[in-house]
């Protein structure tokens, strides 16, 4: 049996405690204890979330925790040297020790990210980089594992990440039923990007909604804008004016936006060549599609897959 402790700072987030879910339905899967689930505090007893829901806690003994989440705050918290002391003491004696969300920032006043890759929500990440120079961080993950310390995205972000510890310590299947018992639409991989191509975009129209379905479902196809236009129920220049004044792009920078997202989850699913990306996803061969990675990315596919390789050997 494994303990997994969860830290709660004043002004936490409920959204903390959502990860510990992932947590209790291995358990009920698996019929047995498989982790023992705490909720810690620096001092113990009672602590008010940012909602001022009052969560009662139990004081944190770093020597008794396998893994150590520690809890986001409402804003980059400011953390009391006595947490940071035990955050520092917990090093060796704690198999692994994440974060969620801004929770980030705790682990680097610790000093427990020097040297490492790390991420936090991205409207933290340029602060979390200018606060703490030492660190690499990565603004646009899901969630990252640099050797003992996985940090993780804002809000749902921490259930992908626990989702992914337990993957690691009981196997694929019994995360994936986890996922399902949860009813988590996709377990996403710690590479892919915090932010979706279609809740960027906020279509406001049915018509515009409706084209964008069309593209994503037929992405693998040359797909034109008066095949949009149609979907629409528009005339190709009526349908180019409405597309640009609801999503701030033209549809053939959509459709890029949409082949770039699909084939990065691609990459990210299974082994399949460049080519096949490629080719799947309606790039008309892998040199187009590494052009696009680059505008969307700023890297090329083949540094993003190596990167996701080394995140999930960690």
């Amino acid at each position: 049996m494994q303990r997994v402790g969860f830290i709660l700072i004043p002004r936490f987030q409920m959204m903390t405690l959502a990860a510990a879910s992932v947590f209790e339905f291995a358990n009920m899967l698996a019929g047995e204890t498989l982790y023992e689930i705490s909720v810690l505090s620096e001092t113990g007893g009672p602590v008010a979330s940012s909602l001022g829901m009052i969560v009662e806690t139990v004081p944190f003994e770093p020597c008794e925790i396998d893994t150590l989440i520690v809890g986001a705050g409402l804003g980059p918290p400011r953390p009391t040297a006595g947490l940071l002391d035990l955050l520092r003491s917990a090093q060796d004696g704690t198999r692994r020790i994440a974060a969620i969300c801004n929770g980030t920032f705790i682990l680097a006043e610790a000093g427990l990210l020097d040297g490492r890759r790390a991420t936090t929500h991205w409207r933290n990440a340029i602060e979390l980089q200018a606060r703490f120079p030492a660190i690499k961080v990565e603004e646009d993950r899901i969630f990252i594992i640099d050797g003992v310390i996985w940090t993780s995205a804002g809000a749902t972000a921490g259930i992908d990440l626990a989702l992914a510890m337990v993957e690691k310590d009981f196997g694929s299947d019994v995360a994936r039923h986890a996922a399902k018992s949860l009813v988590v639409y996709h377990r996403r991989a710690g590479g892919q990007s915090q932010h979706s191509a279609l809740l960027d975009m906020s279509p406001k129209s049915d018509r515009v909604q409706n084209a964008l379905a069309y593209a994503k479902e037929h992405l693998a196809d040359t797909i034109s804008v008066e095949q949009l236009a149609d979907a629409a129920h528009l005339s190709p220049r009526q349908f180019s004016r409405t597309f640009l004044a609801e999503t701030g792009r033209s549809p053939a920078k959509a459709v890029e936006q949409l082949r770039v997202e699909a084939a990065r989850l691609m990459m990210e699913q299974g082994r399949h060549s460049m080519d096949e990306v490629a080719r799947e996803t309606g790039f008309a061969d892998r040199d187009r599609m590494r052009r696009a990675f680059v505008r969307a990315f700023g890297q090329p596919p083949q540094t993003i897959r190596r990167n996701d390789r080394l995140s999930q050997m960690a």
